[in-house]
């Protein structure tokens, strides 16, 4: 998902958003004079696993990969002697806290020619991994941070050359049991032979987008800065834009695939235990983005008014993005730990019992 802070030029002086919640009752100027494409998903269920009952939370961190850098070329001791794990470590043994990570295979030549991979990584904290594993996860994400999009008309045999990749370290340095069968793709959108790789891969449930989708037709104005060409490269049938109920108004007109949801899907699903199954590919699908606060997205004080907000839902999950962590990033942010801190004790005393995603199936 979007990390960085750009300003949409040519669009967000014309374009009129909804507001929140009413994204399929008004159509956004951006999307007029388009072709509303009916929904992707036909044969589909709502399902849930029966033994999930009460309140539960899950936590994700996107974009991963320095931390696993800089434990392997300082060769610490333990993965938890990193502050980036430290701290989810603490909040684990306080409040019962479980965390997915979410890997990028090599760091970007954005941030320099320093390239790190997952090949890199030491197997010395295999046996450490191994006895974190019910509550600390390693997951799918991508190739590496940029192009934006890298999912959206992607074929089946790339990704499974990426995922066999991705998999294959982590259960070299982590071993079996800490790839998570739960998926949250770089900024989501994938197409319909990357759902099925992933299923065949053994992914069971992944991210989803929701709402009206229209046909793309050509107009590159309708989407912001250099976006369209993501749709233009390699064009698959199911490809589409469509409105979201962003927290960054600057990508709030976005792309769309095949794990697209219809509004009503995703009213019956959001915030709960229950899924979506898709009974063509076997994928399932969830909107990973309800009402928990991103956390990266945030200052404390809205952290806690958000939290507050949400509570009653069934099922909150909160999602993070690593680079801020680090003081070398742009837009680093020195509350990070503090803001993990704040939504694992919140959801404590609130009642809510972690778990990881995968648990849902």
């Amino acid at each position: 998902m979007n990390r960085r802070e750009f300003v949409l030029a040519g669009v967000a002086a014309t374009m009129s958003l909804p507001r929140k919640g009413a994204a399929m009752d008004v159509i956004p100027e951006f999307a007029k004079g388009a072709v509303e494409m009916g929904p992707i998903l036909t044969d589909v269920s709502v399902e849930r696993k029966p033994s999930l009952s009460g309140y539960g939370a899950s936590y994700f961190c996107d974009d991963a990969i320095w931390f696993l850098r800089d434990i392997t070329r300082r060769r610490m001791k333990s993965v938890f002697d990193h502050p980036f794990l430290s701290v989810v470590k603490e909040c684990h043994e306080k409040y019962g806290l479980k965390a997915q990570f979410n890997l990028f295979y090599r760091t970007d030549f954005f941030y320099g020619m320093d390239e790190f991979t997952l090949a890199d990584v030491s197997d010395a904290h295999r046996s450490e991994w191994q006895e974190n594993k019910d509550w600390l996860k390693l997951g799918f994400h991508s190739l590496q941070e940029f192009p934006d999009y890298p999912w959206v008309n992607i074929d089946y045999a790339d990704v499974k050359k990426l995922f066999g990749m991705i998999k294959g370290e982590i259960d070299r340095f982590a071993g079996e049991g800490v790839f998570t069968s739960a998926l949250v793709p770089h900024w989501c959108p994938m197409s319909k032979d990357g759902c099925r790789a992933l299923r065949d891969g053994g992914i069971k449930l992944m991210e989803c987008t929701y709402g009206r989708r229209y046909r793309y037709d050509g107009n590159r104005s309708r989407l912001p800065y250099g976006h369209a060409q993501r749709i233009e490269q390699n064009r698959k049938s199911e490809v589409g834009f469509y409105w979201r109920d962003s927290r960054n108004v600057e990508t709030s007109s976005s792309i769309c695939s095949y794990n697209h949801i219809a509004t009503a899907l995703h009213d019956k699903t959001v915030n709960s235990y229950a899924y979506v199954k898709d009974h063509d590919t076997g994928m399932c699908f969830k909107n990973m983005f309800g009402d928990a606060p991103v956390l990266n997205k945030v200052d404390v004080p809205k952290l806690e008014a958000g939290i507050r907000a949400s509570l009653g839902r069934e099922y909150l999950i909160f999602s993070n993005h690593e680079q801020y962590f680090f003081r070398d990033y742009l837009a680093y942010q020195p509350n990070y730990a503090e803001k993990i801190r704040t939504m694992s004790k919140m959801m404590h005393e609130n009642g809510y019992r972690f778990l990881l995603m995968e648990d849902l199936m």
